[in-house]
């Protein structure tokens, strides 16, 4: 057999013609849709199968239930605005008229200050969910919808604590309902959209996706953020955060800016946290949340070891209130609670949203680390009243030999710490670059255990202390505030 020439005229002309079949099969296969590369990663979905194609139908279904909100409030202000054109005259002077009518006081009494926001209506009675600081004390409210009617609207109640506020517009016709979503069902790096008003221009649409669940950012004791990095920014606020399905999974809130604008992290209120707030409201225009009686905190991986918490999940009771639920349930301090109901605690949040959200004079079930063991309690929860806060202060001194001194805990530091008997050992100061100032002990820490025996005197803490010897660890339960902390000092 000849070899062939690449040279040669014909053999040019036949791989001319090979490349031709070649691109038209490769265009039929993409014509039929046919993906014709190696499939190296056949269980991870190609890019191009979830990337939707369009935000137009959820945009499309879901903006007639958006409003824009424009609210005007009135400033009051107090003080001499022109202090420089007080009449040089006296009042019995003829020109002193004339000098007041035209520079006289000139001060400005009060102006109107006005706001924007977005929010979304509920149901067909015309409530509508916004954010509290979109109409927090404002005089007057007007909504407008996509069609261009506007609508006064009134507060039918706030709850500051979750930042969510109820209205009802009067008189509203013609309106599309927005549908709610199960938030509990909210995945990481799922699409989503917002619609809103941001910087007065209404609905606007921007697509994302989730970033994260479950943030805390600080803005109140309820924190348990959808975080997200479609588009919001001042004006958003109230609005809805929308899924694939068009259906509301959050209520924008909040932004992380330097300079005011959005720069990618976004944070919603899950539907499924304001979903009671929004019913307590619309039933009887205020909050009513559930009080246990206790002071709470998160476990450290330290506690958890110290408290034998294998999976270092629940709340650690700090102190129980006398006279309250968890008081009369028999709930002690450095209790460890697990589940409410069945459901599981993971964290002092947890706990704090399961029995807020819980009806007043209803009995919940707590499951209950104690020393290791696992208890169960029945409390009748109460109404919540005003919080409650231990505090601390400082004593008379003895010095002791772990870079710190300590006090007896007299009755009236008893008092002040909120402790029910008066013992205990008090420190009352921390010597720099010791082993106490090393291991994070301060000033005002209460001294309750030493290697899991209790210390209620100044004589139990020395003996406990004389038990150790030179370089070996120290164990040390203190309270802290409202709370407890592990700390392991060596001698």
């Amino acid at each position: 057999m000849r070899p062939i020439d690449p040279t040669s005229t014909n053999t040019r002309r036949l791989a001319l013609l090979s490349v031709a079949l070649v691109s038209a099969l490769v265009g039929m296969l993409f014509a039929a849709g046919l993906d014709i590369t190696e499939d190296t990663t056949a269980s991870s979905p190609s890019p191009t199968a979830i990337v939707p194609g369009s935000f137009t139908e959820i945009a499309q279904a879901v903006s007639p239930a958006v409003v824009n909100i424009s609210t005007e409030k009135v400033i009051k202000r107090t003080g001499q605005a022109f202090r420089h054109f007080q009449s040089p005259f006296s009042k019995d002077d003829p020109f002193h008229d004339f000098f007041e009518r035209f520079f006289g006081d000139r001060r400005q009494k009060e102006f109107k200050q006005r706001s924007l926001g977005s929010g979304f209506i509920i149901d067909e009675e015309g409530h509508i969910v916004t954010n509290n600081h979109v109409v927090e004390n404002a005089d007057k409210i007007k909504i407008k919808l996509k069609n261009g009617k506007e609508y006064n609207a009134e507060i039918v109640g706030r709850d500051q604590k979750t930042d969510i506020a109820l209205l009802k517009a009067k008189g509203l016709k013609g309106f599309q309902v927005a549908r709610l979503s199960d938030s509990d069902d909210v995945k990481v790096g799922e699409w989503v959209v917002a619609i809103g008003s941001p910087f007065g221009l209404e609905h606007t649409v921007t697509a994302g996706i989730v970033s994260a669940r479950g943030r805390v950012i600080g803005s109140g004791p309820y924190d348990d953020f959808i975080q997200t990095d479609a588009s919001i920014n001042p004006g958003n606020s109230g609005g809805p955060l929308v899924n694939m399905k068009g259906e509301v999974i959050g209520i924008n809130t909040a932004i992380v800016s330097r300079g005011g604008g959005n720069v990618g992290i976004g944070f919603a209120i899950p539907v499924n946290l304001a979903r009671g707030i929004i019913e307590q409201l619309q039933a009887s225009g205020v909050v009513t949340r559930g009080w246990l009686g206790v002071s709470i905190q998160d476990l450290t991986p330290e506690l958890a070891d110290y408290y034998g918490v294998k999976d270092g999940k629940g709340a650690l009771i700090g102190e129980v209130f006398k006279g309250d639920p968890a008081d009369k349930a028999g709930i002690r301090a450095k209790d460890v609670i697990i589940a409410v109901d069945g459901k599981k605690i993971e964290s002092s949040r947890d706990l704090s949203r399961a029995i807020a959200e819980t009806s007043v004079g209803k009995k919940v079930t707590l499951r209950v680390l104690r020393e290791g063991k696992e208890r169960t309690f029945s409390v009748k929860i109460v109404k919540r009243t005003d919080e409650k806060e231990a505090l601390t202060t400082k004593g008379a001194t003895e010095e002791t030999e772990l870079g710190m001194t300590v006090s007896p805990l007299t009755p009236e530091l008893a008092r002040q710490l909120r402790i029910p008997d008066a013992q205990g050992v008090v420190v009352t100061g921390v010597e720099q670059g010791g082993p106490a100032d090393e291991a994070e002990v301060r000033e005002g820490d209460l001294i309750l255990e030493i290697d899991h025996e209790p210390v209620k005197t100044i004589e139990d803490y020395q003996r406990h202390i004389g038990k150790v010897k030179k370089g070996e660890i120290v164990p040390l339960l203190v309270r802290r505030k409202a709370g407890f902390v592990a700390l392991n000092i060596t001698k």
